[in-house]
């Protein structure tokens, strides 16, 4: 079995990582998960939160607001709805992301009241694990 697996994280705007990696830490939509190399295939949704992948240079971290991931035995590629850098990530991005969830939580209703909801206190989690300002937006 290899030390590795390839991960990919591509978003609609650009390529953001294809990098070997020897795990992969996804927030999937059921729960957050670890892939490493041998995985069992399966594919997921994701929910907002940070990516992190463990590299030969070190952890990369990356922010998404959601999308899909497929897991294969030797490769972790995400379709993000959005994503960028943990890094990168400026405090106006981040009250933008945060006020755009807290609209649609406040024009929600019913069952889509309830996962507006989550998404609002997914990207909170976001903004507290890269602590940033969570109170602005």
């Amino acid at each position: 079995m290899a030390d590795t697996l390839q991960f990919d994280l591509v978003s609609p705007e650009l390529m953001l990582a294809s990098v070997a990696a020897s795990e992969v830490q996804i927030p999937g939509a059921e729960g957050d998960f670890t892939a490493m190399p041998g995985h069992a295939p399966f594919i997921s949704t994701l929910r907002p939160g940070i990516v992190t992948a463990v590299t030969a240079q070190g952890e990369v971290r990356y922010v998404v607001t959601g999308g899909f991931a497929e897991i294969t035995a030797d490769s972790v590629s995400l379709l993000a709805e959005r994503g960028v850098p943990a890094g990168e990530l400026s405090q106006p991005a981040y009250d933008a992301m945060l006020a755009e969830a807290r609209r649609q939580a406040a024009e929600a209703s019913g069952d889509g009241a309830d996962n507006a909801g989550k998404l609002v206190n997914d990207i909170v989690a976001v903004g507290q694990q890269l602590g940033l300002n969570t109170t602005a937006a």
